[in-house]
């Protein structure tokens, strides 16, 4: 989806290019001074060949931009995509060609289906040898065309300023995303006297229109006066920055609201009307309520198929009402009764206002109407609550969330790579605002973790970041260590080792016959002493009471952290719905 154009032009255009000096400037120096026009100043990447003038400019200008050495790309992007979901800014990342853009596309296709704002610079081989296989070589524009919203082959130096200064327009704009823009050595070294294009502002497509407030009135009449609401949240309540008008709609009609995986934190967990997440791996309360409400109210989700389950008998007796800022997703797996395009913000701030002009004795029938639901509601909460065993003699990775939260006062910031762990953690780790959960949910990326969160401790200096890992993803990034030791950032990774690809083998035990086909990671390093080889502090815990002193230890050490914490092998996430079948088929234990 594309938000902004840009035109051809005769004269220069200082105002929006930005030409600092009156002097020509090479390539390399037009795009760093476009990076900080960009409010860029922090930036990760790996150097090679291609991009070697860009490099020679960021050491030109290393106090207005600070560049930090990753150890594989796939860390850069990740790094930078924790950036951008821990402050709403965009993240921004530098390749080499080849190699460097190729492993860079794990990132890059992460950040796009969980719609992170990121502009990605990839170096490319000269334009005169493009086509010829030459030595690092890749056709990266046409690699990543599936997996960005916007991209880019610069094929002249006089059209990067506009670029630059468009590409972060389209990463942040609308539905975020990743914006890819490759640039040929020689266009990097080659000198510009003037820009030949003028970046254009976008024309905002969410502007409401007389349909729009007339679709409005219809949404606020039907949620005054549904007996059985339920709001469906997803990440767009989070990258709207719509959590506290959510707040006052749900309060104002005493309606009940459920996040996804990605809308965690966009409602706080803990509170009255949170039925808690939803889907494969959510709530029974929460999955019962979708598919017993009589309307449902689908702000920032795609219905995804983690969700929905069998998507014919998903909120078989709903209502649904979908708002959306893209317009792609309107019934692109579901059809609603009733659509809205538009940001999740200003849609439930409208809401809110119009809630607010009702008349108190309406609201006050509606809320009536719906005490038998909330009795419901209640009851099943009761029945069929999330469930943390405990051992005196195993840590059983609930207890490990739960102790985590307890020992940071529900305030730190949890990212996770993917697994058994990430749904623990999403289950057991009450959040209390958004942008204090980080994980890979459309693509499911292991190894996201640890570089996420090393970017989003870079973001927020003063407060607790903590990567929750498997053994196995952990393993996938772990390289990344030696950045946070060799720029000080005090990153704290708790690994949960069961020895196993702990989400393959619970599928394998339930549905595969216990057929345990290549998921056994017994033969492992000692993390403790990877740790420590790195200069990190390596700590393990077997006991739930060995498990609170070592967090102790950790959490009050003012360096990079790893904690070995070895849990139950054989442990399962419950409940969870079998791929494709009815959200009323949960299985419980």
């Amino acid at each position: 989806m594309r938000d902004a154009t840009i035109d051809i032009v005769n004269e220069p255009d200082l105002g929006s290019a930005a030409y600092e000096a009156a002097k020509p400037m090479r390539g390399a120096e037009v795009l760093v001074r476009g990076l900080i026009r960009n409010g860029i100043d922090t930036i990760f990447g790996l150097p090679g060949g291609a991009v070697l003038h860009i490099y020679d400019e960021l050491w030109r200008f290393r106090d207005e931009i600070t560049h930090y050495l990753v150890r594989h790309e796939q860390g850069a992007i990740h790094a930078a995509e924790g950036y951008a979901r821990a402050t709403g800014r965009v993240g921004c990342a530098l390749v080499t060609s080849g190699p460097g853009a190729t492993n860079a596309v794990t990132g890059i296709a992460t950040a796009y289906m969980d719609s992170i704002p990121l502009v990605v610079i990839t170096g490319q081989v000269p334009l005169p040898v493009i086509g010829t296989d030459a030595f690092q070589e890749v056709d990266t524009f046409g690699v990543t065309l599936p997996i960005v919203k916007h991209s880019y082959l610069v094929r002249d130096v006089r059209d990067l300023a506009a670029i630059i200064d468009e590409a972060f327009e389209i990463a942040a704009s609308g539905k975020p995303g990743p914006v890819v823009i490759d640039v040929p050595k020689d266009i990097t070294a080659h000198l510009c006297d003037a820009p030949r294009r003028r970046f254009a502002a976008p024309i905002n497509a969410c502007e409401p229109t007389s349909t729009d407030e007339q679709t409005l009135d219809t949404i606020t009449d039907r949620l005054i006066n549904a007996e059985r609401p339920i709001f469906y949240v997803g990440g767009g309540i989070v990258t709207s920055d719509a959590a506290d008008a959510l707040m006052r709609v749900a309060e104002i009609l005493d309606a009940p609201v459920t996040p996804t995986l990605m809308g965690l934190g966009g409602f706080p967990t803990a509170h009255r009307l949170s039925l808690g997440m939803l889907g494969m791996h959510g709530t029974y309360t929460a999955n019962m309520a979708v598919s017993e409400s009589d309307l449902l109210v689908a702000v920032g989700v795609r219905f995804d198929d983690r969700v929905t389950g069998k998507l014919a008998t998903f909120a078989p007796q709903a209502e649904i009402i979908h708002i959306d800022i893209d317009p792609s997703n309107i019934g692109k797996v579901k059809q609603p009764h009733i659509s809205l395009v538009a940001d999740a913000k200003p849609a439930l701030e409208r809401i809110a206002a119009r809630l607010n002009a009702a008349d108190d004795a309406e609201i006050a029938g509606g809320r009536a109407k719906r005490e038998q639901w909330w009795k419901k509601l209640k009851d099943w909460k009761t029945s069929v609550p999330l469930v943390c065993e405990t051992s005196r003699t195993e840590l059983k990775p609930q207890h490990v969330i739960e102790e985590v939260h307890r020992m940071t006062n529900g305030e730190a910031i949890i990212v996770t790579d993917v697994g058994q762990h990430q749904m623990w953690a999403a289950q057991f780790y009450p959040f209390k605002r958004a942008r204090q959960w980080l994980t890979s949910g459309g693509l499911g990326t292991m190894g996201f973790g640890l570089p996420a969160a090393m970017g989003a401790q870079l973001a927020l200096p003063d407060q607790t970041v903590i990567a929750v890992v498997g053994d196995g993803g952990f393993q996938m990034t772990n390289q990344e260590i030696i950045t946070a030791i060799q720029y000080k950032i005090p990153l704290k990774v708790l690994i949960m080792n069961n020895g196993y690809l702990g989400m393959v083998r619970q599928w394998q035990e339930m549905f595969y016959d216990r057929a345990y086909s290549e998921v056994d990671l017994s033969i492992s390093p000692d993390f403790v002493k990877l740790a420590e080889a790195y200069g990190a502090q390596g700590l393990r815990a077997t006991t739930p009471t060995e498990f609170t002193e070592v967090l102790k230890r950790g959490l009050e050490y003012e360096g990079v952290t790893i904690w070995d914490i070895v849990v139950t092998k054989e442990e399962n996430v419950f409940p969870i719905i079998p791929a494709g079948q009815d959200t009323r088929n949960m299985i419980l234990k």
